[in-house]
């Protein structure tokens, strides 16, 4: 049976979380492995693509999840992952906590490529026709041979928006930071160790501060703002689904 655990025996590495710590350490050794020994671009084969892009393939949208761009990335998505997923793991029990996780991150995917349609959208309304179709021929194979960047910055721009690849467990760890601020509204989160602020109030500022990030779309950053803010809201919607009968508890 899959019973949530009580308090008075809490996991510090409950299974789920245990696993999903390992696979993620795996795929980042495992990618950076393969690109060095084979040569193989891993990020632009299992990090998720638009999907009208030549890049593009379905199996993207579960493995982009478990994919990081630097040391920092996985660092600080696993800390978040092991500090406010064992709480979730160890009250929900591990098959819905593994529920969760993969909404929330499948969630995120699918509103971070809404965006970034709007995003083509908007590019292509600044470029006339004929470079946009250009861009939409060539531009998979001219972002894998760097051939674009002789283009101009706009072209550049919505090349990447179409082809670029997306990687990254953040979506799904921004659902588990969404739903331990539900949980534990009034649980302290100590910023860098020494500043508190209520878990509720730190959920808010974050999710704040990721719409205005998402908003200002500086051209310059390449963190997929609205795809953290996608995982909060299927987690949101998700938690709401689960608890319409009770109003006690989230569990």
């Amino acid at each position: 049976m899959n019973q949530p655990a009580r308090f008075g025996h809490f996991n510090i590495l409950p299974p789920v979380v245990k696993n999903l710590l390992i696979i993620n350490g795996l795929f980042f050794l495992g990618s950076y492995i393969v690109s060095e020994r084979l040569g193989m671009d891993v990020f632009n084969l299992l990090g998720l693509h638009y999907w009208t892009s030549e890049g593009f393939q379905p199996y993207q949208i579960v493995t982009h999840m478990f994919m990081h761009g630097s040391l920092m990335h996985i660092i600080s998505n696993m800390f978040a992952l092991w500090m406010f997923g064992s709480v979730l793991e160890n009250v929900w029990g591990g098959k819905r906590f593994l529920i969760y996780y993969l909404v929330t991150g499948l969630g995120a995917a699918i509103i971070h490529n809404l965006t970034k349609g709007i995003d083509i959208y908007n590019l292509s309304q600044m470029l006339d026709p004929d470079t946009v179709a250009q861009v939409k021929m060539y531009g998979y194979d001219a972002m894998l041979t760097e051939e674009d960047i002789y283009w101009s910055p706009i072209k550049r721009a919505l090349n990447f928006a179409i082809n670029g690849p997306t990687v990254g467990a953040s979506g799904a760890v921004f659902g588990i930071l969404l739903a331990f601020g539900m949980l534990f509204p009034n649980t302290l989160i100590y910023l860098y160790f020494a500043i508190p602020i209520k878990a509720k109030y730190f959920v808010i500022a974050y999710g704040a501060f990721e719409l205005f990030q998402g908003l200002r779309n500086h051209p310059e950053d390449n963190i997929a703002h609205f795809a953290h803010l996608g995982g909060m809201l299927f987690g949101y919607l998700l938690i709401k689904y689960w608890n319409k009968n009770n109003r006690k508890s989230f569990f």
